[in-house]
């Protein structure tokens, strides 16, 4: 039987050319009016996915596909419409547009006892359709559903201004001399903060818990280039702490320095923030950092340390939840919230259904997003088999044991993967470690 790819990004585009190599009959499903995922552009009345400054936080040269690299006119670090164009040129180079079912929404995925899945999907004009497959891949990564804090600070309710989430952010010049106030320290936190300092009256960014923050290289390297470099694979997890921490603290001092507070935790203990810009517009009085959001009075946002500013507007930056309303309850999360899958991509206890691109790698993601849709290409077309699914829990169990210690608990830990032993557990996998 086919085979259902959900999702039309980098992951969805890496799983539909995998199968396509391996002359795997398939469909792609995605519901955006255009392949490219969170790269691609917005249309007029749709929410998100790229604001107009976001850029790749990868290098070029480790984030383009195999046999298909980024074109060379690129810069090193390209920006969303630039990367979402390579996209749709490497779904037509790879021969897998014509496969790709466009303003499309796959509203359940449900296992029959027979083991197939039973797919049922609508179109633009609300038109379903059912259809059987042998396997289903969702490729629909873990930028599902914005996270807003619940509840928003006292007072919120009387905020004169306009409250909004990252993902309806698009362009600083929307806020041409307004005073603008950033909640967060993560990529797209940094990322609007420096774009509306260009174009905003004030920028504020307000900051509860301090992060990383890592340029996009170091002794001119890419942060990327670096993870995959021989010598830095071999130092283990304290030596690559402390080589970092002290090129961070030649390159640009202590965050105190700036106002943003130090990270409670070790660097590669959580998610880093990758930014040129942030630390620079604050140094030039762009930016203003602030601790925690205490209240809102009317168009005043008072912080936890006392002090307050008069804002017109409010950018929550808090990042997003994955969501798979779609398929059966409690797949892939367990009951803590925790992704549960095994080597980050086979579901235990549904034959049959996979996940390419649920995994928040510390540099470029495309090679892992290949090496997932070959296994599971691989294991679609017969030539693997999995272990029981009782090995598979122990695992998962190890696993997330170890992301635990490392990065504590939750959905973002249980995701986190780092590149090198990544792929080579992948490559273990595909070499037939198991019987078919």
């Amino acid at each position: 039987m086919r085979v259902c790819v959900i999702g039309a990004g980098m992951a969805g585009l890496a799983a539909a050319r995998a199968l396509a190599v391996r002359g795997v009959d398939f469909d792609c499903m995605e519901r955006a009016a255009d392949v490219g995922g969170i790269w691609r552009q917005a249309q007029a009345g749709e929410r998100g996915p790229a604001y107009q400054s976001l850029h790749l936080n990868t290098a070029k040269q480790l984030s383009g596909f195999t046999g298909f690299p980024m074109p060379d006119a690129f810069p090193l670090y390209p920006r969303h419409g630039d990367v979402a164009a390579y996209l749709r040129s490497f779904a037509e180079w790879a021969g897998v547009l014509d496969r790709i079912e466009l303003r499309t929404e796959v509203v359940s995925a449900r296992q029959d006892p027979d083991g197939a899945w039973t797919v049922v999907s609508q179109d633009a004009e609300g038109a379903s359709t059912t259809r059987r497959y042998g396997h289903v891949i969702v490729a629909v990564g873990p930028h599902a559903e914005p996270a807003l804090p619940s509840p928003l600070p006292p007072g919120a309710e009387t905020f004169a201004g306009r409250i909004l989430h990252s993902v309806d952010y698009h362009d600083g010049r929307d806020f041409d001399g307004q005073r603008v106030v950033v909640v967060g320290l993560g990529a797209s936190a940094v990322d609007i903060a420096a774009d509306l300092s260009r174009h905003a009256s004030q920028t504020v960014l307000s900051v509860r818990r301090g992060l990383h923050i890592v340029p996009k290289q170091l002794y001119g390297l890419s942060l990327d280039e670096i993870a995959n470099a021989p010598w830095w694979t071999r130092m283990s997890l304290a030596e690559q702490r402390s080589f970092v921490e002290q090129a961070l603290l030649v390159a640009r001092g202590k965050l105190a320095d700036y106002g943003l507070p130090e990270p409670d935790h070790r660097i590669f203990s959580s998610a880093v923030t990758i930014s040129d810009e942030i630390l620079s517009r604050i140094r030039h009085g762009a930016v203003t950092p602030r601790p925690a959001i205490d209240a809102i009075d009317g168009s005043r946002v008072v912080f936890s340390d006392g002090t307050s500013a008069d804002a017109d507007a409010i950018v929550y930056c808090t990042g997003f939840r994955s969501a798979f309303p779609f398929l059966p309850a409690g797949c892939p999360k367990g009951p803590g919230g925790s992704v549960e899958l095994y080597k980050r991509v086979v579901a235990p206890d549904r034959r049959g259904l996979y996940f390419v691109g649920l995994v928040r790698p510390v540099g470029a993601i495309t090679r892992l997003l290949e090496a997932q849709s070959g296994w599971v290409a691989h294991l679609i077309g017969g030539a693997g088999g999995l272990p029981d699914p009782e090995i598979m829990h122990k695992e998962i169990s190890g696993y997330l044991a170890g992301v635990a210690e490392r990065y504590g608990q939750g959905e973002g830990s249980s995701i986190q993967v780092d590149v090198v032993p990544y792929l080579q557990e992948l490559r273990d996998e595909q070499e037939g470690s198991h019987a078919a």
